[in-house]
């Protein structure tokens, strides 16, 4: 997301007015001078994230987790999550497993920040203890998965710089490609490339390069869905970890929007008793 020095191109265009016969004048518009690339890869996230605004809340009451070992042995999860739209800041988020019996009750509760690092809480029912994720952890694997724990918070504007590099189809799909760089610390990525269609502005790829600048993980989006004559969801997505042979797959079912969810709902005090 963008540095506060990035700013917004204006639509403004230069005119020149030429005296004629009888005081008639003449305004000729000269044509907008072109975008940087930092400054059309910050309009195509803008426009992303205005896209996406508004949703107030909702939850997916399915979700299953496939971990798959460079073997291609599988290990499979059932968990839920709730979202709760923060107006000016970061999304809140909550994560809670169901399945298998030795995680069950495990939850992430998340409060992203348009800037600076993020607050995590991981509940471990095991020990019975809340433990505060350190920004230094960040880049960590979420309970074993290929997602790290930056890939489970809002992706706000404000977190990247951004740079558009072209034009390419995907999926058969016209897309914009566009570089972000995280701008908070302790990130576990140097840059992410990202692939959003031009008819909606949705993901369908996003490749993340590690601290060395070498590709690691692909992140592709499947099945959107569209909710509310607006919002689109995938109903899968993979990722693939590209130096270990390491992926899992998300799949999210049963989306329900404006649920009547509350800030109350996402409270680290509470953690121990979600169900």
């Amino acid at each position: 997301m963008p540095s506060m020095n990035l700013l917004r191109r204006s639509s403004a265009t230069r005119g020149l007015v030429c005296a004629g016969v009888a005081a008639a004048s003449l305004v000729l518009a000269l044509p907008a001078v072109a975008a940087t690339p930092e400054e059309k890869g910050l309009e195509i996230a803008l426009e992303a994230d205005r896209r996406d605004t508004g949703f107030g809340n909702y939850i997916v009451e399915e979700m299953k987790m496939v971990l798959r070992n460079k073997q291609g042995q599988e290990s499979k999860r059932e968990l839920r999550i709730k979202i709760f739209e923060v107006t000016g800041d970061g999304d809140k988020s909550l994560i809670v497993f169901d399945r298998p019996r030795d995680i069950k009750g495990t939850a992430l509760l998340t409060f992203a920040k348009k800037v600076g690092d993020d607050d995590q809480w991981l509940y471990l029912p095991a020990v019975k203890r809340v433990k505060r994720i350190s920004s230094s952890n960040k880049s960590g694997s979420f309970v074993g998965s290929e997602f790290a724990y930056e890939d489970l918070t809002s992706q706000e504007v404000e977190k990247y710089d951004y740079k558009y590099i072209k034009d390419e189809a995907i999926n058969g799909l016209d897309c914009f490609v566009n570089e972000r760089y995280p701008l908070y610390e302790n990130s576990g990525y140097t840059r992410q490339v990202t692939w959003l269609d031009k008819a909606e502005y949705r993901i369908q790829k996003v490749d993340f390069y590690d601290r060395k600048g070498a590709l690691l993980k692909t992140l592709t989006y499947h099945g959107y869905q569209q909710y509310l004559g607006k919002y689109w969801r995938a109903d899968k997505m993979v990722i693939v970890n590209h130096q270990s042979g390491k992926s899992t797959d998300l799949f999210w079912s049963k989306y329900k929007f404006r649920t009547g969810l509350t800030d109350g709902d996402f409270n680290r005090n509470s953690l121990k008793r979600v169900k």
